[in-house]
């Protein structure tokens, strides 16, 4: 069963979503008190520019944002911030507002279960340090890659293009 904070935190980041898939928000709410199968949660982190995002090369599901499964007593959010810097060494606060919320399978054959996807904009000259057996690298928005969700590149990609225009300066 999930930690009731956990699924509070969730609905709550789920409202607060830019973008909502799969009727995720009704999906909870309707899931939610049974939900045995822990949240997803995964950071979009961007260069300063707007024109990288950091991927991991994930051996199940290719090129991906870091991220991963939520532990017992964690939040969505704090999932997400864990697993950015276990596979990154990154320590970074995500903004406020997560980009997206979906209902998702993370592994073939596996339960479906809530993802969020955060945000952050880091200076690309920071060092990264990669979990083992996960490479991570700076990749090109203006480039395709292969993802275990297709159309994850593009709301990558949009994602940028709303910050750029909503962010001062």
């Amino acid at each position: 069963m999930i930690h009731r904070r956990a699924l509070e935190a969730a609905a709550a980041d789920a409202r607060l979503a830019g973008v909502e898939l799969d009727g995720a928000c009704e999906w909870l709410a309707s899931a939610g008190p049974t939900l045995t199968e822990p949240f997803g949660a995964e950071v979009w982190v961007f260069d300063e520019d707007l024109a990288r995002v950091l991927l991991v090369e994930n051996r199940w599901r290719g090129l991906v944002p870091p991220g991963g499964r939520v532990e017992p007593g964690e939040t969505p959010r704090e999932g997400a911030i864990r697993e950015l810097f276990e596979e990154t060494g990154l320590r970074v606060e995500p903004f406020p507002e997560p980009a997206m919320v979906a209902v998702r399978c993370y592994r073939p054959g596996g339960t479906v279960t809530l993802g969020l996807s955060y945000t952050a904009v880091v200076d690309a000259a920071v060092p990264l340090t990669a979990e083992s057996g996960q490479p991570v690298a700076w990749m090109s928005l203006h480039q395709d890659w292969e993802s275990h969700f297709p159309g994850d590149p593009t709301r990558m990609r949009r994602h940028a293009e709303r910050i750029a225009r909503t962010t001062p300066g």
